[in-house]
């Protein structure tokens, strides 16, 4: 396999240890610039040129996009993308979890368990805000900060109300977080490698810090997670659209709760507390699916003319509640169904014996006048009936 990793910072820790696993199975590995590609769009096909000259062909590409440059490097990655490069973190999964409101909006859709969470913009929204989300004490998050910077624990309303405020003035945009008290400044970060978690660690603030990163002055330890912490972070990461991702969970009364995927995990700390060779790890995943890039299904599926990809929901009440996928007559329709979402359960390419159930998503593609059809109209609230004006015809 002949893979690149895009970086920034070739002497990192992380970046040097998947060039060292990538070598020592056989592979060849470079390292390159992200800022130094030029996407090209001139041919007739998508093409990018590194430090002026052509590309040569790649297997696979492992991004490794920092923060300051996260628009060009997802453009890089997008490229990658359309000519048929394996990636294991796509450009849409990488802007998507670097946004953290746009985040926790797309995990919110998928019964991911989170902290209670807010976002407003005008000052007099923020106090029903941060009761909303349970009052104060309240963590106040920028949406872009990293290893803990940009992160505040308000112990009191108004304290929070003026942090806010000053936050605004400056243009920034931040979220308000219920602050979870039984986590006792510990949470826990899994490496999700595919559709497994390969480590786990718990980490832990220092002193009366409440911010358990590991820049911020934290202690690691290696952790075995439960089935349920598990699979929370796994869905987490492959909502995101991620194969290699870190997910951060804080430690709730009720399970698992998400604070964060993050999409160029570090690799320092985990494979030091747990003394596992995560780099490895990630490098024998993508050999196995190099054969096998993904692709973006909507944008491959919409080609042809009245055909689509679309996401129809049987509704507790629907005729199709208790029919089989056979009898539903989808098919007769040229309606085919790629996944069933039920509940917390995602079936890939049903059979048609399955019986359907209230609730239940499809994602299908096929003809979209069909699929209009079986859309029930939107619900619209009544319109009240006004009262008649003075001059109910106006005079010209």
């Amino acid at each position: 396999m002949k893979l690149a990793i895009l970086s920034r910072a070739p002497q990192a820790y992380s970046t040097q240890r998947l060039r060292a696993a990538a070598q020592q199975r056989g592979h060849e590995v470079k390292v390159l610039d992200t800022l130094r590609f030029a996407i090209d769009l001139s041919g007739p096909e998508p093409d990018l040129q590194y430090r002026g000259r052509r590309l040569s062909d790649y297997d696979a590409v492992l991004p490794r996009i920092g923060n300051s440059v996260t628009y060009f490097g997802t453009a890089v990655v997008r490229q990658f993308e359309q000519m048929d490069v394996y990636t294991p973190n796509t450009a849409n999964g990488i802007t998507n979890s670097r946004d953290k409101l746009r985040a926790n909006q797309i995990l919110s859709r998928h019964n991911i368990g989170m902290p209670a969470t807010a976002f407003v913009r005008n000052r007099a929204d923020v106090r029903p805000a941060i009761e909303r989300v349970g009052g104060a004490p309240v963590v106040i998050k920028l949406l872009e900060g990293t290893q803990g910077i940009g992160v505040i624990l308000a112990p009191e309303v108004k304290v929070a109300e003026a942090i806010i405020e000053t936050l605004h003035s400056t243009k920034q945009n931040v979220l308000i977080q219920r602050f979870i008290k039984e986590s006792r400044g510990r949470d826990i970060r899994a490496l999700v490698v595919g559709d497994r978690v390969v480590a786990a660690m718990r980490r832990s603030a220092s002193g009366d810090e409440f911010r358990s990163n590991v820049h911020r002055g934290g202690t690691v330890e290696a952790v075995e997670l439960t089935p349920e912490y598990e699979q929370a972070a796994v869905r987490s990461a492959q909502i995101m659209g991620l194969r290699v991702a870190g997910v951060d969970m804080l430690e709730g009364d009720d399970g698992p709760l998400v604070m964060e995927v993050n999409s160029s995990p570090g690799l320092e700390g985990i494979e030091t507390a747990t003394k596992l060779d995560v780099a490895g790890a990630i490098i024998d995943h993508i050999a196995n699916q190099v054969a096998f890039p993904e692709i973006d299904v909507r944008q491959r599926l919409t080609v042809s003319t009245g055909y689509g990809v679309a996401e129809l929901m049987v509704h507790g009440g629907a005729d199709l509640v208790g029919t089989t996928l056979g009898e539903s007559g989808l098919w007769e329709r040229d309606i085919t169904v790629l996944t069933l979402h039920r509940g917390t359960t995602v079936i890939p390419n049903p059979r048609k014996g399955v019986v359907l159930e209230g609730e239940d998503r499809l994602l299908c593609f096929g003809k979209l006048e069909e699929m209009r059809s079986m859309i029930p109209e939107r619900r619209r609230r009544r319109s009240k009936v006004r009262k008649l004006p003075k001059r109910p015809i106006p005079e010209e």
